[in-house]
């Protein structure tokens, strides 16, 4: 009986072993997810979620046995938060691009104030609207899975204990970075469109007609016009968002396209 005990005892540190390894990186994405890491979301919940994903993706993967002294693991541990840092900051980046586009269109459509970034809550309405209609959309499709997929497929990327190179880091990161703003310009694009449509025809008129006081009559048609290309073009902007997300999530470290 003692001998099974011993052997159940040897059984269950080995397993708590894995899944502490595992909990470190995935803890550390988790708090940076989209849905999942916004700061909305309570970190009761957010330690409940890590757990979750902790408990799925560590039987799927192979983590070296614990050997007694813990000082040779303490570098690894630091490796494994590391990665999880990174690749949650990556994926942060999407939510960012929405807020970037959000940001363009409603400067672009005179709904937003040029410095209005000064203040406690900087992003606009509209920015708002995209950024949880993008993260409802994802949510819809499948996140959760995506992401369990994503951090099991990241031990084949980064294995256990190895550190990111610093080539790999900087070339993803620098090309990930450029990727976001290009594509919240990109989303913002139709608005951009707008707004340079909408001056150009104000100066002619302006030229035309230097009495009329044009801003007065066109600073509502800019507006209704915004808000119509928001409703018209959300749904292809955040299905073309959350395509752009799903190949991230195939391929991380795939460079500069």
């Amino acid at each position: 009986m003692i001998e099974g005990l011993a052997q159940l005892s040897g059984l269950a540190q080995e397993g708590l072993w894995q899944a502490f390894a595992v909990f470190l990186r995935v803890g550390a994405m988790v708090s940076l997810l989209p849905a999942f890491g916004e700061q909305s979301v309570p970190v009761r919940v957010k330690i409940g979620l890590a757990i979750a994903f902790t408990a799925i993706v560590s039987p799927a993967v192979s983590i070296p046995p614990l050997n007694g002294d813990m000082m040779p693991y303490v570098g690894l541990l630091f490796a494994e938060t590391v990665t999880g840092v990174f690749l949650g900051l990556m994926l942060r980046l999407f939510v960012m691009a929405l807020q970037v586009a959000g940001s363009i269109a409603a400067q672009s459509t005179s709904l937003s104030q040029i410095f209005g970034a000064a203040g406690m809550d900087p992003l606009p309405a509209m920015g708002h609207v995209l950024v949880v209609g993008g993260l409802a959309l994802a949510t819809i499709m499948g996140l959760h899975v995506q992401f369990a997929a994503f951090m099991i497929h990241s031990y084949d990327m980064v294995p256990f204990g190895e550190v990111i190179p610093a080539g790999v880091l900087s070339e993803s990161g620098i090309a990930e970075i450029s990727r976001s703003f290009a594509l919240g310009f990109t989303l913002a694009a139709p608005f951009v469109i707008a707004s340079l449509i909408y001056n150009v025809i104000l100066g002619v008129i302006n030229k035309a007609m230097p009495q009329l006081m044009v801003a007065f009559v066109g600073a509502p048609a800019i507006t209704a016009g915004g808000l119509i290309i928001l409703m018209l073009a959300a749904p292809l902007m955040l299905s073309i968002w959350v395509e752009s997300m799903g190949r991230f999530l195939m391929d991380p470290f795939r460079g500069p396209s």
